[in-house]
């Protein structure tokens, strides 16, 4: 009886602790944000005393205070006195590891990496998206068709190889094929670089929508510019690309500036914009629904349109870089950020001067833009011209002194973006139902933009995110493919001129291809495959530093076996090939070739 008795206690208590456990499983993931004026992203009216209940990475209720009610447990943020918007969205972005906390710290919570991403991207993604890694949400284009201009400078077949950042059209069908590629790899948008033909352009746009997906391009001739863009199907205008030339009063004095690279992100054609031709390109692309992303901030570098910009963006910049808590940024980004601000001081006054009107034109074409209706994206083409993540903050305010209101401007980094890229449904705004990416703010962007800096919480996910800079800050996904491409061809033009014995000893290596680049975590003995030139029979593959076993094939390739416990854990690893002395042409980096890189990716 007593035994009985016994059982029936502690089945009582197992049931009681389950149902506090439950109880507690609950709570834990629930998120309150109360009080605090939400300015939703809408542009509609401001709602004073708000209360904002998150469950799980959702929105579950957005009231007012009293009128609804959560759990005791909660995490409850109070929110008197703040304001708070949507995550911010940067539209344009090259992303990059070392920009998860500059963009997090600066609210921003999604960007759009509209250059391709490739399959080092695609980890990317995935890891952030399941939580593995800090980041912004990350959508991808996974690469962009090109012309044959981009073929002249190093272009990727589409048939062979992983995800190539530009890939050379040759035709309709080659681009569609293309096209359906990067649909298949799991692309989020579809990114026609300069070059191709109107009917290129026409087939991707055409794919793409069929898998409801947006088409972002940037058309700079010799075939499309703006206005044969968006008649092809485009719905977002990178960089305003080609609205310069679709509305110049004499298109023939423009003809091919934006085929030079120096060119390409040059305000300065704009000083000849037809007003009668602007208005007429804006009333197609509202009727079309094509959405304009500037990239200000980008375009108006160093020169703005005028010195107290300069001086203002320059010192916010000096001092964030200076930070010892991001000593783990690339020194040669860091210099370049800077160095984008003295760009054009020796460039003529007159120059300079042209410059500036050309932005002051692109500006008021913008305006013109908007108040006719149409959507305008907030983007920076970081990491090239601006620093992730604050940059964004410029972009805002000079989309304020392009005349826009900042209501309006919140929504260019907020539902115009979602609902330009298709994603609308799920982030953009704070409603019901939808992802929880929520900013709060110390003080009002409608009072300032300015004010989006002041930033109290960002939330992500439906997590208040890591506040700060920290110097240990690093993830598993820094590079791959092949390091120094341009000196293995160096290096292999060299191999192919001379005779195949320069001198006594073995000649220097080069790698230039790795297969497999991508495996997962926790796999067997792994071979991989190194193509290349000057592969000897002494030849050694290293691995992170240290020799592993290796089995030369020929001169041009070469095998290792890389034992399970050291592509265990994810990462990026490094693999070279080292040939022993003695040596010859030692000025080819001492007998040890470029790096090759082995990503290792998380196993779900």
């Amino acid at each position: 009886m007593k035994k009985n008795t016994l059982r029936a206690v502690v089945l009582c208590l197992s049931i009681l602790l389950c149902f506090i456990a439950a109880g507690q499983s609950q709570n834990q993931g629930v998120l309150v944000i109360e009080g605090g004026t939400l300015i939703d992203g809408n542009g509609g009216q401001p709602v004073r005393d708000a209360l904002i209940i998150v469950r799980g990475n959702r929105i579950e209720t957005v009231s007012r205070k009293g009128q609804a009610s959560y759990p005791a447990g909660a995490q409850v943020l109070q929110a008197d006195g703040k304001f708070i918007i949507p995550g911010l969205m940067d539209a344009h972005v090259h992303y990059d590891e070392y920009m998860a906390e500059l963009m997090l710290n600066n609210g921003v919570t999604a960007v759009f990496e509209i250059g391709g991403g490739g399959e080092l991207g695609l980890a990317r993604r995935e890891a952030i998206n399941r939580g593995k890694i800090p980041g912004p949400r990350l959508f991808l284009a996974g690469g962009s068709i090109a012309g044959a201009r981009i073929a002249a400078l190093g272009g990727y077949s589409p048939l062979a190889g992983p995800l190539a950042s530009r890939v050379v059209s040759t035709g309709p069908e080659m681009a569609r094929q293309v096209v359906k590629r990067f649909i298949e790899a799991g692309a989020d948008m579809i990114k026609v670089h300069r070059g191709p033909t109107a009917e290129e352009y026409r087939v991707a746009a055409e794919e793409a929508h069929n898998a409801g997906l947006p088409v972002v391009v940037q058309p700079l001739g010799p075939h499309v510019y703006a206005r044969e863009a968006v008649l092809a199907g485009a719905d977002i205008l990178e960089h305003a690309a080609g609205v310069e030339y679709s509305v110049a009063r004499d298109p023939s004095r423009w003809e091919g500036w934006g085929q030079t690279e120096a060119h390409s992100l040059s305000p300065v054609p704009y000083v000849d914009m037809d007003d009668a031709k602007a208005r007429d390109l804006i009333q197609l692309m509202v009727q079309r629904g094509v959405a304009l992303e500037p990239d200000l901030v980008c375009k108006g570098r160093g020169l703005f349109i005028g010195p107290e910009w300069r001086a203002k963006y320059e010192l916010l910049d000096y001092r964030l870089l200076s930070d010892p808590a991001l000593a783990y940024l690339p020194e040669r980004q860091r210099i370049k950020w800077l160095r984008n601000y003295v760009e054009f001081d020796d460039a003529p006054a007159a120059e300079q001067e042209q410059r500036r009107q050309g932005l002051r034109n692109m500006m008021r074409f913008i305006r013109m833009f908007h108040e006719a209706g149409g959507k305008v994206l907030a983007g920076t083409d970081t990491p090239g011209w601006a620093v992730a993540g604050q940059s964004l903050h410029y972009e805002l305010e000079l989309l304020v002194e392009a005349g826009l209101q900042p209501m309006a401007v919140i929504t260019t980094a907020t539902k115009n973006t979602a609902e330009a890229f298709r994603i609308l449904d799920k982030l953009g705004t704070v409603e019901a139902g939808k992802l929880a990416d929520i900013v709060v703010l110390n003080a009002d962007p409608l009072q300032s933009i300015s004010n989006t800096r002041s930033i109290e919480w960002v939330i992500k996910d439906g997590k208040v995110a890591n506040h700060g800079y920290h110097r240990w800050f690093k993830t598993p996904f820094v590079d791959s493919g092949v390091e120094g491409l341009n000196w293995f061809s160096a290096l292999k033009q060299q191999t192919m001129n001379e005779d195949s014995n320069w001198a006594f000893g073995w000649p220097p290596p080069g790698i230039g291809g790795i297969s497999p680049g991508f495996v997962k975590e926790g796999g067997p003995d792994l071979t991989i495959r190194l193509t290349g030139v000057n592969f000897v029979i002494k030849s050694v593959v290293t691995f992170e530093g240290r020799p592993v076993p290796t089995r030369r094939i020929s001169n041009t390739a070469i095998e290792a076996t890389i034992p399970a416990h050291l592509v265990a854990a994810p990462g990026t690893y490094s693999v070279r090939v080292v040939n022993p002395e003695p040596l010859q042409r030692t000025e080819w980096n001492n007998g040890t070739s470029n790096r090759a890189f082995l990503v290792v990716d998380f196993r779900y």
